[in-house]
């Protein structure tokens, strides 16, 4: 047990006293912080397009108006979100936010301005088409460009148009064109119908307030905020997994594979048992993980303190009221074991980080997977392919964490992880044998010679 927690210790000084780790911890909350703020940032500074729109010939009269009505509808939905989503902030407790810190659905996207007189006068067909590349052409200047030119028409009575646009990626124009003679479509069905134009109008316009109850809410009616949390702590959880699989499991199996380069697990292997190393490096690097996940929880705790107060006795609450924070303990002590030891088996075998860069592979396609159905389990976590893979111990930890916020059956969380837990220690049976035999030879890593290592690989 000495050797142990002196390999142990060894392996947490050897990187926490360099600089990179230190980086690397910071490296997720400043990521959150960069790509929030550059989320924010491209909202705010997406362009205004601005688009002329043109009726091509007196079939097609009607239809611009329609056009400039669908953006002055646009406009008003807008409005109707910004103003839902302040109320939403309210009712959390996170204060009035100003309108500019609601970009993405306080924008306006299109602007309509007036055709220029060379493209109303030009003849329709080439000419006209001509005069539309010209507009959209970089060589014209600025104050002369469009972003985009709308030509109208109609086709066997029905709305049609033709979009020239400046950029062949942006469908932004074009999306709002077809929604637009869509409901300019629909007013004229309507009013071949009999119906007064004014009540489509009205109707168009209409946006229903809609709010959530349910039977599960905190006072058995409307769905709050805290309602939510218990959710956005289960993916939280998967995602914190997820991240201290990807720093420590990687950060074992560097050092096994560097160790073995230089020959140093040989020295170890002569005063300690391949079990002793093992288990030594997995608690050390396990120690590592730790301190940043207390360092994660401080920064999130100041950030809740600086910006949301009111929700920290929360998300104690629902950490600790229902056993949550237990849970979310025991599932990623068993999921971190289970890949800590996975690590290090293969970094035995391996050499160069080349040899390992064709491991991680098809490692991180088996993560990726409970990252994609992660969100589904939140939504829907009752569906039978969610159930499903929360009984495969590679998937449990991830997925059971997003799934305990929804209560599932305890018959089903125990199951799980029992055979999340028995798994992992049939991991570490055989990750110690392979670990030993890897240590002690030169043989590449192969499916013959991990298989041999486990029939034959001492303890």
């Amino acid at each position: 047990m000495n050797r142990t927690m002196l390999i142990a210790r060894r392996e947490y000084a050897a990187y926490a006293k360099t600089v990179g780790f230190w980086l690397s911890l910071l490296a997720l909350p400043l990521g959150v912080l960069v790509a929030g703020g550059i989320g924010f940032m491209a909202a705010s500074s997406e362009p205004t397009r601005e688009i002329a729109v043109i009726e091509e010939g007196p079939q097609a009269e009607g239809l611009a108006a329609a056009v400039r009505n669908a953006l002055t509808r646009d406009a008003d939905r807008r409005a109707a979100r910004q103003e839902a989503a302040m109320k939403a902030a309210q009712a959390s407790g996170m204060g009035t936010p100003q309108k500019s810190m609601l970009p993405s659905v306080s924008r306006q996207r299109i602007t309509i301005v007036s055709a220029p007189p060379e493209i109303v006068s030009a003849a329709p067909g080439a000419a006209r088409d001509a005069v539309a590349r010209r507009l959209l052409s970089e060589d014209t200047p600025k104050a002369d460009r469009l972003d985009a030119i709308v030509f109208l028409d109609r086709q066997g009575g029905q709305p049609a148009a033709r979009v020239w646009s400046s950029r062949t990626t942006d469908d932004t124009v074009e999306d709002f064109v077809r929604d637009a003679l869509v409901a300019a479509n629909r007013q004229t069905v309507f009013s071949a119908a009999g119906i007064d134009p004014a009540v489509v109008e009205t109707t168009e316009r209409f946006r229903p307030d809609v709010a959530m109850f349910s039977p599960k809410a905190a006072d058995g009616g409307e769905v709050s905020w805290k309602d939510r949390l218990p959710m956005v702590l289960g993916l939280g959880g998967g995602f914190l997994l997820w991240s201290l699989i990807i720093t420590g499991a990687s950060i074992l199996l560097n050092s096994v594979m560097e160790e073995k380069s230089n020959k140093i697990l040989e020295v170890l292997l002569s005063s300690a048992s391949a079990t002793e190393i093992l288990t030594g490096k997995v608690f050390g690097v396990a120690l590592l993980t730790l301190t940043v996940l207390a360092a994660w929880a401080l920064m999130g705790a100041a950030a809740m303190i600086g910006f949301a107060p009111q929700h920290l006795g929360s998300v104690g609450e629902i950490l600790l009221g229902g056993g949550l924070l237990g849970w979310f303990v025991a599932f990623m002590v068993g999921g971190y074991l289970m890949y800590a030891v996975l690590f290090a088996a293969i970094g035995a075998f391996c050499e160069t980080p080349r040899d390992a860069q064709t491991l991680m592979g098809p490692i991180m396609m088996v993560l990726i997977i409970p990252m994609i159905t992660m969100q589904m389990a939140i939504r829907t976590p009752d569906a039978p392919m969610v159930q499903i893979l929360s009984w495969v111990p590679f998937f449990t930890p991830f997925l059971m964490m997003a799934r305990l916020p929804s209560d599932p059956p305890l018959i089903e969380v125990l199951g799980a992880m029992a055979g999340m837990f028995a798994f992992a220690l049939l991991m570490v049976w055989i990750a110690g044998r392979a670990f030993r035999a890897g240590a002690l030879s030169d043989v590449k890593l192969s499916w013959k010679a991990f298989a041999g290592a486990i029939r034959g690989g001492g303890g």
